[in-house]
């Protein structure tokens, strides 16, 4: 970050239509402390030096309320539907109208020029505007910083984030459904925020772009986390859905952290597209996540968090905000990474999944075509009382673990890793993270050493190798022997009391994954359909 760079002499941003004089840009984080404490009303420090701030009313995303511009030259490449919902020209306007209109009422505004993507090669540059300094502290960490040169160069940016939040969508304008508006317009590089102050929304709509960008350039975009082997160099990638252990396994002393979220694998290698990471806070503790709580500290910012009045110090099991807290900070507070953060082709790409019907095995290994069918699927569980109104385990689905910021059709995204995973000599693996003996409530959840083990056998070659014996519902190959695993628990048949009610589960499951995946058939070949379950 640079400091004492506020208000560069010259600058404006007239490009945009903004006509306010007074713009911070890049400002230090020193800077937008002083100005989120003295504007922002709410906000405050923790007594670990974090910067405490709210969203308000929205304290998540809103992936309802995304829309895409239905343009002429990208409208035969998006995945129109639920995930991606067409907005039409005018209404677009209008937002953006809206927005700008919002943006000039302000005293001052703040923007921040940086970088999404570590390869210089092929990274894009970034704007975002904003009227809280909280939200430019936070696209700050999250985007990779520009050094002096740099910004000084930095011209007009690939894409720009209008950033309104403050500034509801007006519900009568045709094709609003709520006050809230998240509209991504790729050929103008645009996305305009209207009516939520929710930060993650910027953090996406950044991934959004890079996932309509990276394929129309042959470059897989993936919603992963990312380590490598300090000898070599080869990268490991972990896809998860929340709860299924990605962003515990990839924080690993012995790897370099590459990244927690966000990567893309080009034909040099992978690369993070972020420059920070954006944790969960709830229930964290130094025990649990001593590397995650240690960064939480100057310059990062926290979000809706609960903390006390005459300390500071913050509750982190204090849900009363929401379930949804978070940490946002530069990816330098993490002492194991690596900048900047680029790694080699992977040598292992792990599906991980928390499965609480206990029918999927703690470790097998998968097939091109099968891991393009469990990449497209993007299968958990979640668990009964970890959510309102779920009473048992429910099966959830998000193509390519990240539903909801695909661009382009899952099978356009499965393509790309099936045709990198060959090219590169990738093994694929399916880890399960969930429950054994039986379904949750019966059986009992995978240790957590047993999966480091797992992890640490696929990182060390020693799986590569290993004995397998074919699942006879899913197809795949299933690990029975893993050091430091007892064998017994690497057959889920062998663990339940019943080897009917095992076989009643496992079918079950499979015909879930074979009504979802009929979602996606018509864009997907007989080879991947064929690897699914034998039941579809």
């Amino acid at each position: 970050m640079l400091e004492g760079i506020v208000r560069m002499a010259g600058f404006d941003l007239k490009l945009h239509g903004i006509q306010v004089e007074d713009v911070l840009r890049n400002p230090s984080p020193s800077t937008l402390y002083e100005e989120a404490i003295r504007f922002d009303r709410g906000t405050t420090l923790s007594d670990t030096g974090c910067l405490i701030a709210y969203s308000g009313e929205k304290t998540g995303r809103s992936p309802k309320d995304k829309r895409v511009v239905k343009n002429e030259e990208s409208e035969k490449d998006v995945w129109w539907g639920p995930v991606n919902s067409p907005l039409d020209k005018l209404t677009y306007n209008i937002n953006r109208e809206r927005a700008i209109d919002y943006l000039n009422t302000q005293d001052r505004l703040y923007c921040i020029d940086a970088f999404a993507g570590w390869d210089p090669n092929t990274q894009l540059k970034v704007r975002v505007i904003c009227s809280r300094p909280y939200h430019a502290l936070f696209m700050s960490n999250m985007l990779i910083r520009p050094n002096e040169q740099q910004l000084k160069n930095f011209g007009e940016p690939d894409y720009t984030i209008l950033n309104a939040g403050r500034f509801p969508a007006n519900r009568h304008t045709t094709g609003m459904t709520s006050k809230t508006s998240v509209d991504l317009n790729i050929e103008m590089g645009e996305i305009v925020i209207l009516g939520t102050e929710y930060a993650g929304e910027m953090k996406k709509g950044v991934f959004t772009i890079v996932n309509y960008w990276g394929p129309k350039n042959n470059i897989l975009s993936m919603h992963c986390s990312a380590t490598a082997d300090k000898a070599t160099g080869r990268a490991s990638v972990l896809f998860g859905l929340s709860g299924t252990g990605k962003t515990t396994l990839s924080a690993d002393q012995k790897r370099y952290l590459v990244g927690d979220d966000e990567h893309c694998w080009t034909d040099d290698g992978i690369f993070n597209v972020e420059g920070g990471c954006y944790a969960k806070a709830i229930y964290l503790s130094r025990e649990r996540e001593p590397e995650i709580f240690n960064a939480l500290k100057y310059g990062a910012v926290l979000e809706n968090v609960v903390y006390d009045r005459d300390s500071h110090h913050v509750d982190f099991d204090n849900t009363t905000i929401t379930q949804n807290t978070r940490g946002a900070y530069p990816i330098e507070h993490m002492s194991n990474a690596i900048i900047p953060c680029v790694a080699e082709h992977p040598s292992d790409v792990i599906f991980l999944t928390c499965d609480a019907f206990g029918v999927l095995p703690p470790v097998s290994r998968l097939s091109p075509e099968h891991a393009m069918y469990h990449f497209i699927s993007g299968y958990t569980a979640k668990v009964a009382g970890t959510e309102v109104g779920v009473n048992e385990p429910e099966a959830t689905f998000s193509p390519c673990f990240g539903g909801p910021f695909l661009v382009w059709h899952p099978a356009k995204y499965a393509d790309l890793l099936a045709e990198k995973i060959k090219k590169h000599n990738a093994n694929v693996w399916l880890v399960n993270t969930g429950w054994s003996g039986g379904a949750y409530g019966v059986g009992a959840r995978i240790p957590l050493p047993q999966t480091r083990a797992i992890i640490d056998a696929i990182h060390s070659g020693e799986l590569t190798d290993a004995p397998t014996e074919k699942d006879p519902i899913f197809g795949f190959d299933v690990i029975t022997e893993c050091p430091r695993v007892p064998k017994g628990i690497l057959t889920p048949r062998t663990t339940w009391t019943s080897e009917a009610d095992y076989e009643k589960a496992a079918r079950a499951l499979a015909e879930r994954f074979c009504r979802n995946f009929k979602n996606y058939e018509d864009g997907v070949s007989a080879e991947v359909i064929a690897a699914g379950p034998n039941v579809c």
